[in-house]
């Protein structure tokens, strides 16, 4: 029992940790906020606009709520990955990255803390924006289906946390460029996994990517539950390969960042900065 209680304390000591570094650099915090409302406003006036640019008659509210959902959605799993894959990245920028690796906490209470507040930190900053864009669109959620939508992104975060662990390798292993590395494996998700269309537009060997993404049932899940009025039940061809993308996932991730931690400490190449 006592070693549960000190786990879970040291778990949400990485918490209170990473909230605090957010305040510490609170103004690149709201230039990144000012930065998602804007993009999430540009691209949901797209919907808005899309009946003057085509010059046809289109149902312009369905296209506002499906690129709105599209946008909150990669928002939200945006930052939960981002927060998981720049962990090495932010202890280096502070220099206690040897500190915390060479610290008696067990890995997995490392990545417990770090995920607890990614998907906190995601949850507000996406309710911050929702706020604002809800403030320049009339929102119809009359067919949502709320607890499906909420399960669904509750599933979803599991499996992008197995995803984000994997990429936080680069970082570790690559010093020079790792963080960069980050973020090509982010743009191509964004790219295939339908955040503003239906992956069928895409080429055949996209779409394939797309399939392995978990991003690509989260947003469809979303939608469904959202537009749709979705069930859980109606929901399980999403639900059952993003459980499945999740249990495989972090096990991987957590087996192949525990190889890299050891590589890069038998290296020296763990505080390294270039």
């Amino acid at each position: 029992m006592a070693v549960a209680v000190r786990e879970v304390r040291a778990s949400y000591a990485f918490v209170e940790r990473n909230f605090n570094l957010v305040k510490r650099y609170w103004g690149w915090e709201v230039v990144f906020l000012v930065y998602s409302i804007v993009n999430s406003l540009a691209v949901t006036y797209i919907g808005a606009g899309m009946q003057q640019i085509s010059g046809q008659t289109i149902d312009t509210g369905f296209l506002i709520l499906y690129l709105l959902i599209g946008t909150l959605v990669w928002s939200y799993l945006s930052v939960v990955f981002d927060a998981i894959s720049d962990m090495i990245t932010w202890e280096r920028w502070e220099g206690t990255i040897e500190y915390t690796f060479m610290a008696p906490v067990h890995r997995i209470t490392h990545m417990i803390g770090t995920v607890l507040f990614a998907v906190l930190y995601g949850i507000i900053r996406t309710a911050a924006i929702l706020f604002v864009v809800s403030l320049f669109f009339h929102i119809d959620l009359s067919h949502a289906n709320f607890l499906s939508a909420t399960f669904v992104l509750l599933i979803g975060s599991i499996s992008f946390v197995g995803l984000g662990i994997v990429t936080a390798v680069l970082p570790l292993m690559f010093t020079e460029r790792g963080a960069q590395m980050t973020r090509i494996v982010e743009a191509a998700l964004l790219l295939v996994s339908g955040v503003y269309y239906p992956i069928q537009v895409l080429p055949g060997w996209l779409q394939a990517i797309g399939r392995v993404s978990p991003a690509t049932y989260v947003l469809d899940g979303m939608r469904k539950s959202l537009m749709n009025d979705a069930t859980l039940l109606a929901l399980a061809p999403t639900l059952v390969p993003l459980l499945v993308i999740g249990a495989a996932s972090i096990p991987i991730g957590m087996t192949i960042f525990n190889s890299a931690e050891r590589a890069a400490k038998r290296n020296g190449s763990l505080k390294r900065n270039g």
